[in-house]
């Protein structure tokens, strides 16, 4: 079984987070609300994302991607789902007792990987009973 699948991409994004939190403390002028992309769009509307911006989009396709690997059975599953739950873990109690992972960012991440851990065991629980009726 290779390890790889079975860590949750939450886990990367919460690296991403640390070491933003972290340059944002060493380096004041760092900031997740620094503009990275400009679009013009054919309105005439101008779209600028921010870090935190593309921080939360990328945590949308993570929670996809997660849902989506929660309909594997097997080993892989418990152990992912298992991963999962100690990575919301670690989000919530940053979230709660560090003081820079207090922004709106870490808790849209944080209710994020909680819907993950959600949504991982709802799905599996729902396959099993689906497995568990054919047989």
């Amino acid at each position: 079984m290779p390890l790889i699948k079975t860590i949750p991409l939450f886990a990367f994004m919460l690296a991403i987070l640390n070491g933003l939190i972290f340059a944002q403390t060493t380096h004041p002028e760092i900031s997740a609300q620094a503009k990275v992309l400009t679009f013009l769009l054919t309105s005439g509307a101008t779209l600028t994302f921010s870090v935190a911006d593309l921080l939360i989009l990328l945590g949308v396709v993570a929670l996809y991607v997660e849902i989506f690997k929660a309909t594997r059975s097997g080993t892989e599953s418990i152990v992912d789902h298992l991963f999962s739950m100690v990575v919301f873990v670690v989000f919530l109690i940053e979230f709660l007792i560090y003081k820079p992972a207090g922004t709106l960012l870490f808790l849209t991440m944080t209710v994020m990987s909680f819907l993950d851990v959600v949504a991982g065991f709802t799905v599996t629980i729902s396959t099993s009973r689906r497995d568990i009726g054919k047989s």
